[in-house]
């Protein structure tokens, strides 16, 4: 039955930068399908307080980890810290990352080292950390969070826009050599999505939100649009999906 293979019942997922925004919605709904969860915040404890306590309404458990995977050394601190309070995650959502929105011309150094250790080089180092124990064990999911700017670009958003693409690349990749090991490799590409980081970045009402980035639909999407495709793909019921791409945009990517 289908109930039966979309249910994550006896799995554990961790899921970066998971105390707000998409990576709160794809926990929460994780939790609500049975998932017991590990909670990654940066810097807000408290915040990661208010959803772990959403978990434990839902009837699963939470444990609650940080860190600030910008920094170099920030992998096998956080590494360690899952092992130690948690089981080893059958399910890895790579969903932290950093935008700088600035002009190329005006891109600093540290800068483009911030979002490319938080977007890139993190997401390789956690993948390469986690996917020998799925491995090991026969069954595993993969899923990174990436961006429609993959294809479409933010004028200010230069090295944000590269680190997804090249996520992609690396998802691919691996793709093809874990696929005949039971672990699943994806990229979702979320378009505009109505979280905080929508708020800061780009001041305008809703409906020119949608307007000015071209959204076919013309609606804003909610972290539950993601979080509803990040549990078929984790599940038992996405076993036959992997190396793919898969927008959740409301048409922008066309």
């Amino acid at each position: 039955m289908l109930s039966e293979k979309i249910s994550l019942a006896g799995k554990t997922a961790f899921i970066t930068g998971s105390s707000q925004g998409i990576g709160k919605g794809i926990a929460l709904a994780m939790a609500e399908y049975g998932a017991k969860i590990i909670l990654h915040y940066r810097k807000n404890l408290d915040e990661a307080k208010e959803v772990a306590g959403e978990i434990r309404k839902l009837g699963s458990t939470a444990v609650i980890v940080g860190g600030d995977l910008s920094r170099p050394r920030a992998v096998s601190a956080l590494y360690n810290q899952v092992t130690k309070k948690a089981a080893s995650p059958d399910i890895l959502v790579l969903n932290a990352s950093v935008q700088i929105p600035k002009v190329w011309q005006d891109i600093t150094q540290e800068d483009f080292d911030i979002q490319v250790n938080a977007n890139f080089r993190s997401t390789f180092l956690l993948m390469q950390r986690f996917a020998p124990e799925m491995v090991s064990k026969g069954w595993g999911r993969i899923l990174t969070v990436g961006s429609v700017q993959q294809i479409k670009p933010h004028p200010s958003m230069m090295i944000y826009a590269a680190t997804k693409s090249a996520v992609l690349n690396m998802v691919q990749n691996a793709a093809m050599q874990l696929a005949d090991k039971g672990v699943t490799v994806n990229n979702l590409a979320p378009g505009v999505i109505g979280t905080s980081r929508i708020e800061e970045d780009v001041p305008e009402a809703e409906e020119r939100i949608s307007q000015r980035l071209g959204t076919p639909s013309g609606q804003i999407g909610d972290p539950e649009d993601c979080a509803a495709m990040a549990v078929l793909l984790c599940s038992e019921a996405g076993r036959f999906i992997t190396g793919q791409n898969i927008y959740v945009d409301g048409g922008m990517s066309l």
